[in-house]
Order: structure tokens, then sequence, then C-alpha cells
């Protein structure tokens, strides 16, 4: 039995609930698929699940926060919730959604965190071969081997650096807000050091060790998320290049393509297998 529980976290972000609880029964499979499309601006209360859960965004663009950091899903990729982990989700432009909720019993070694990852193309069309199977079937028999096959899929499933985990140090947090608030802004790491009252190598150092990334990394990775869902509200490229600190549509369009393998303007037709690189070669 998978259920959901609404959590009252975060009280000054907490956005307006838009579902009612969702129950699933692992009694008959191991794992339940659900289809659930969202229009622009919708959003998913704070709440956790006492199952595991793979969200797969086939349209538009899914921001996931939790109380680690936030999750930028983009178009044909998927994020895994372990079972227990509270979070929230926010909506931009026109999304369809493809959910498993899945026992976290069913598999040994099923991902520990939360996690933006690949969804292959094999894994994508099991997912919706899934949404029209029986709940109840035979030993042996196809509707078993595509749970089974999903199950063993997912274990192998790419990870991707669309997450920007949070500092635990409350002055590094509220540097990180400050960013957020003016990406704009020159925020290489003497300022931030100076903002946060510590030199830059300590500054480096903590924020490494509380996030696995330096300041520079976390700041490169926190604009091109923000640019995937200023896109997907279909905001001009330039528009988007200027705001976020980009001398020009060419540097801005340039970062991009390394990073997703693509430019900006093809980038939400494209062939969603392409893989990015790592966003620390922003």
């Amino acid at each position: 039995m998978c259920r959901v529980f609404s959590l009252p976290l975060r009280p000054a972000t907490a956005i307006a609930p838009m579902t009612t609880t969702l129950t699933f029964s692992f009694a008959h499979r191991p794992l339940v698929p659900f289809a659930h499309d969202y229009a622009h601006g919708e959003s998913e209360p704070w709440h956790q699940h006492d199952c595991a859960q793979l969200l797969h965004i086939l349209s538009g663009v899914v921001r996931v926060e939790t109380q680690e950091g936030c999750w930028v899903v983009p178009p044909g990729r998927g994020v895994w919730l372990p079972a227990g982990t509270p979070h929230a989700l926010r909506i931009t432009g026109h999304v369809a959604a493809r959910t498993l909720f899945i026992d976290p019993l069913a598999r040994a070694f099923l991902p520990v965190t939360c996690q933006i990852v690949q969804i292959s193309p094999l894994l994508r069309e099991l997912i919706v071969a899934s949404l029209d199977l029986a709940e109840k079937y035979a030993a042996g028999s196809r509707e078993e081997r595509i749970y089974e096959l999903i199950l063993d899929e997912i274990r192998g499933m790419k990870v991707l650096p669309f997450g920007l985990p949070e500092p635990q140090d409350a002055v590094l947090r509220a540097l990180c807000q400050q960013m957020r608030e003016s990406p704009a802004d020159a925020w290489d790491s003497r300022r931030a050091a100076s903002v946060a009252n510590m030199s830059e190598r300590t500054l480096n150092r903590h924020f490494q060790q509380q996030t696995a990334l330096t300041w520079s990394e976390w700041v490169r990775r926190a604009r091109l998320m923000e640019a995937l869902v200023r896109l997907a509200q279909g905001q001009s490229i330039l528009r988007v290049a200027l705001d976020l600190g980009y001398g020009s549509h060419s540097a801005f369009t340039a970062m991009f393509r390394r990073v997703m393998g693509t430019s900006p303007s093809e980038y939400f037709y494209s062939d969603p297998d392409c893989v990015p690189t790592a966003l620390s070669n922003a």
C-alpha cells in the first residue's frame, strides 16, 4: 500500500494544494503507473509518499523542491524520489507527466537519493505500455515481464546534473538566496566571500563539503536551471541571456549548446536521448 501524506513544511514557500491524497496497493504488482497532465502555473503542495516515485516529463518543465535542494526536470527526463522524501512541485508550461509509484522493496539497490535521470527509449516505451496493464497477472506473462524489465531499467538510469543542492549552513543558504534573487550580477567567489564575511578559501571549502560543488559550479548550475524554466515560459533567448548575466545571445547559446548538446531554440523540440555534459563545464 502506498499513501501520500501532506506536510506543513516551509510555510514561507508553501504552494497552493492541487491534488487529493492517492493510495496505491502493491499486493499484486511491484509498481503502479499513473498519467497526469498539468496546466502552466499549477503546483503540488509539500507531501511525501511511503513508496518510491519516478516522475517522467514528456513536455514542459517541473521544478521539484526538497529539503536538500531543488531539481529541474526538463522534457524527456525524469526525477527519482526515494520513499519518504518530502517534496513540492511547480509547473512551467503544459506538462504531460507519467509517474511510476514503486514498492521500495521491489528491487535491491534502487536509488537512495533524489536525482534527475535520463529516461532511455526503452524505459519510456515501457512506462507507456504499463499504463494499459492489468493489476493482476499470471506468472511468466507479458505483464510480469514488462514490470520486471521496468525495474531493471530503473536500476540502470543515468544520473543528470540538474539538481541544485542546498548547503546546511544558514549563512551559505542566505548567500544562495541572494544569488537567486539577482542572477545577472557578477557572482564570483570574491564577491560571494565578501557577502558571507569569510575568505574565498573558507567559502569554497565549506560550500564543497556541504554541496559537493564549488561556489562557481553552483552558480553556473543555478543559472542554467533558471534558464530552462524561463525558456519553458516562452521568454526570448536574448531576454533570458541578459537576465541571467550573459553579455549576449551568442554567449548564452554557446554555453547552452556546450552543456545541453543543442541550442536553446532547438532544445524543447530536440531528441531527449541527447545526454548533457557535466554542468561544471558550463
